[in-house]
């Protein structure tokens, strides 16, 4: 049984990552804006996976009888002035939730909560995997952005990425 405490950080992640697929949808509107539409995939693809994330959670307070308690989700706040900005976002955006799963993890572990802890040991490898690629993407266009040949070439290799859903058994 979940306690009190996991249960609500498990619901607060919820809206957490709901609010993540938003900002992610939000980076896409502004590439897409911008005519970048490989980045603009990229990140509904990011955001397609945040609503997955937040539907685990989800399933997961549910399997474990635990009310889950739907709030309001932010508007996304990120003045979006530059590519580099955006993506600048994005990594800080993933440290943040990193934060996070790291806290709920800290309060599973403290109760002895070892099925939390099991079932967050996804998020926990998935967070070290979602820093890469936002640290990556910054490399590459510190590296390339500046050269409009070089960003249509990430542009059209952003545009290859497809969405694969999660396969974490609960």
């Amino acid at each position: 049984m979940l306690s009190e405490k996991v249960a609500v950080l498990l619901n607060e992640q919820v809206n957490k990552e709901f609010y993540s697929a938003y900002l992610y949808l939000d980076f896409s509107n502004y590439f897409e804006a911008r005519g970048l539409d490989g980045f603009a995939n990229w990140y509904k693809i990011q955001a397609q996976e945040e609503r997955d994330h937040a539907m685990l959670f989800y399933q997961y307070l549910q399997n474990n009888n635990a009310k889950v308690t739907l709030e309001a989700i932010a508007k996304p706040d990120k003045v979006l002035d530059s590519d580099m900005t955006v993506l600048k976002c994005g990594l800080e955006h993933e440290l943040y939730v990193t934060g996070l799963i790291n806290a709920i993890y800290a309060a599973a572990y403290e109760d002895k909560d070892f099925r939390t802890m099991q079932f967050l040991d996804w998020f926990v490898k998935e967070q070290g995997e979602e820093e890469t690629n936002a640290n990556d993407l910054i490399s590459k266009m510190e590296l390339f952005g500046s050269d409009p040949k070089s960003l249509y070439m990430l542009n059209s290799e952003l545009a290859g990425r497809t969405y694969s859903a999660p396969s974490l058994v609960l």
